[in-house]
């Protein structure tokens, strides 16, 4: 009886991941196979990108938001990103994601990261 329990579970995990998926956006098939062993390392990979979206989110917008507050007080877009933090609107110019860089826009006084 353990023998075949340990058949049919192996059977389960093989076939359990691979197939046809139907129903997709595109009206096609999409066929994948997922290995339950990798989804530990799936997993964690998705958190670190998250963590990386997420941080590279909060500070565009704080630095936006600085931004915005030093053109309403002074009429004009900062030069540059080092204005903000001599004329205290930010206390600091925050470090970007490792691989990336901050690209300040003076013209349209926006700031986005990317990669470098």
């Amino acid at each position: 009886m353990k023998k075949v329990f340990c058949g049919l579970s192996a059977a389960v995990l093989l076939l359990g991941g691979c197939g046809e998926k139907s129903g997709s956006s595109s009206g096609g098939t999409n066929t994948t196979c997922s290995n339950p062993l990798n989804a530990p390392a799936d997993y964690v990979g998705a958190l670190g990108k998250a963590q990386q979206n997420a941080v590279k989110t909060a500070d565009t917008t704080s630095i936006n938001k600085a931004i915005q507050m030093f053109t309403v007080d002074q009429g004009r877009n900062p030069k540059d990103l080092n204005e903000l933090v001599e004329k205290k609107y930010l206390p600091q110019i925050p470090t970007p994601p490792a691989g990336m860089k901050l690209d300040y826009d003076a013209n349209a006084g926006t700031v986005r990261v990317v990669k470098q």
